[in-house]
């Protein structure tokens, strides 16, 4: 960080210095670092520095490096800002993300201050989830998809998620021919015109979820493709992180049915200017009809981008040939 820098993080934290700096690790391609800063003379004994510096020349680990890449990740920090800066407040605790004490850019870099999760109860990461882990994630998403139910994604993606046809051009000429890619556009009108919207995560996998010490808490990080979007988008990506196909064939009932009484539940405690009784049955029905969409929707995407991941299995195929044949229909 240069001086400019340093001063700001100063200041947004009333400390009277930088004790030390931690690299938690390199953003994707190159384009900044996770920086734990520890303070002296503030109540905060440490905060995590979001530091995104735009690089000469980025490097892609997958070799996407298009200038649509470039400007997509461009975009996408400045999403974050907006996000921690004016839309994060409004999680509380049922979906708990980092408290955003200051945000700054100047030329080709910026910085997030925010609050260290370890430091507050939520120092464990995980790969690999137990049924109890998959429902406290899935609990988080409920509730955030019910904080943020019908909001206008302003200063956000207007199309949440990474991975959408929109920004995607290239990956879906690099698929092969055949039904799935010919479906690809419809497949994206139907998750895009859902009639019930709210803010996607966009990015909510295994890896940005934060865990208490005692399993009974979670909070997420890492919201550069936050955006408005159908919630199932969400869930099929999450489900996708952290479970097996085996896992996915044998829990994807139980694990629904979990989502959507959560998500019930945190609706009629968000008080919502909406009938809950009038739009609950549409709003269930709209979004497990979008699971398999939703879930082939990335299957797409990664049949594109890289044909040899682990996700293209049985279980994404099988999805996908039903909802290519429901589409046919």
């Amino acid at each position: 960080m240069n001086k400019h820098f340093q001063d700001f993080v100063l200041k947004s934290t009333d400390a009277t210095a930088i004790r030390s700096q931690q690299v938690i690790q390199t953003l994707w391609s190159g384009y900044g670092e996770i920086v734990r800063v520890a303070l002296a003379g503030s109540d905060l004994n440490s905060v995590i520095l979001k530091y995104i510096a735009l690089p000469s020349e980025s490097i892609h680990p997958r070799g996407w490096n298009t200038d649509l890449s470039h400007a997509r990740k461009i975009k996408s920090y400045a999403v974050e800002m907006h996000w921690y800066r004016d839309w994060s407040d409004q999680c509380g605790d049922e979906c708990r993300v980092a408290k955003c004490y200051a945000t700054t850019s100047a030329a080709d870099e910026s910085v997030i201050v925010l609050e260290d999760l370890d430091a507050v109860g939520y120092p464990l990461r995980k790969s690999d989830l137990d049924m109890d882990g998959v429902k406290l994630c899935l609990r988080w998403l409920a509730n955030f998809h019910a904080t943020f139910m019908a909001a206008k994604p302003e200063g956000l993606w207007q199309t949440g998620t990474y991975w959408h046809l929109k920004t995607r051009p290239d990956e879906l000429a690099a698929m092969a021919e055949g039904d799935l890619k010919n479906a690809a556009a419809e497949i994206d009108r139907r998750l895009n015109n859902c009639r019930y919207q709210t803010l996607v995560h966009g990015d909510a996998k295994v890896d940005n979820f934060c865990f208490s010490s005692d399993g009974l808490a979670v909070a997420a990080v890492d919201f550069q493709y936050v955006g408005g979007g159908c919630g199932m988008k969400d869930v099929v990506y999450f489900l996708g992180s952290c479970l097996s196909e085996q896992q996915c064939e044998q829990w994807q009932h139980e694990l629904l049915d979990y989502y959507f009484t959560e998500l019930k539940q945190a609706l009629e405690i968000t008080n919502k200017p909406l009938d809950l009784d009038l739009y609950w049955d549409q709003l269930k029905a709209e979004w497990l009809a979008m699971y398999a969409v939703a879930w082939t929707d990335f299957y797409r995407f990664l049949l594109g981008w890289l044909p040899t991941h682990r996700k293209i299995n049985p279980y994404s195929q099988r999805l996908a040939t039903e909802v290519i044949a429901e589409l046919n229909r």
